[in-house]
């Protein structure tokens, strides 16, 4: 089949409903750091959460020792977009953190992210998070059996584009996912809809909108890890996994499969 000649990997039920398991854990793990979010509270405070968490519910950190990443999570703060490495930071009221997560079950992953006002946030940064969040759900919403990867691309970046001045990052990408966390094809933020894969039942990819309040361009910093905005402009992230199957989407990341919102955006729902 053509799709696996390119690397991706399409998945029977019954390892959709694996990485379900793994989802869970994510999703369930990022409630609880979400609560755990407050001023005084260190980067390296939720990370230990975040081990607990997974490792209680009988699933591994996908994150911890990945090509050496020292974090069970990522924990990016104000201008750092993504990939931030936990540790002594303390947050400070009026941050934005971003927590990045994943989780495997018994080989099989899930990886979602979001972002978390710190006390008191300033209202644009309440915007930004919500766009940026509403451009991942719209996303998602785009995928249907038989369109393309980047029908989700383009709705990610036509619903960011018609909110405001916002910057979307273009050299950091969703991805497939699977057996592995990080897999073929690439699902970009921004692009032309119609190009890339054929959406097909069995497909399982995580959607990452990353948008800052000025521009897209970004610097690696001397960790080799964290990805801060050149401008120091504040950035939010949001992630799911989703698998497509024959009667829909369904959102592997999110507690109720995402029902709710798919419903909102008239999208069918595949979960069960």
């Amino acid at each position: 089949m053509a799709l696996r000649d390119r690397g991706v990997e399409i998945k029977s039920p019954e390892q959709i409903l694996a990485m379900r398991r793994a989802g869970l854990v994510v999703g369930r793990t990022l409630e609880l750091l979400r609560a755990a979010v407050r001023p005084g509270v260190s980067t390296g405070e939720l990370d230990a959460i975040a081990e607990d968490a997974i490792r209680s519910a009988g699933a591994t950190p996908s994150f911890l020792g990945y090509h050496g990443f020292p974090g069970s999570i990522c924990t990016s703060v104000n201008d750092e977009v993504v990939h931030g490495i936990p540790g002594e930071r303390v947050l400070l009221d009026g941050d934005l953190v971003s927590i990045d997560c994943g989780a495997i079950v018994d080989g099989w992953h899930g990886d979602a992210a979001v972002t978390v006002a710190v006390g008191t946030v300033s209202g644009d940064l309440l915007a930004l998070m919500a766009v940026t969040e509403e451009s991942l759900w719209r996303g998602i919403a785009a995928a249907r059996i038989s369109g393309r990867v980047t029908d989700i691309s383009h709705a990610v970046e036509t619903y960011v584009r018609a909110s405001g001045g916002y910057g979307i990052l273009e050299d950091y990408v969703g991805h497939g996912i699977g057996s592995r966390m990080h897999m073929p094809p690439n699902v970009p933020n921004v692009g032309r809809p119609g190009r890339g894969p054929r959406l097909v039942p069995g497909l399982a990819l995580a959607v990452e909108p990353m948008v800052t309040l000025g521009t897209h361009e970004t610097v690696l910093l001397e960790d080799d890890w964290t990805v801060v905005t050149t401008d120091g402009s504040r950035a939010a992230h949001y992630e799911h996994t989703f698998a497509l199957t024959p009667d829909g989407v369904w959102v592997l990341t999110a507690l109720d499969g995402g029902e709710a919102r798919l419903a909102e955006l008239g999208v069918p729902f595949g979960g069960r």
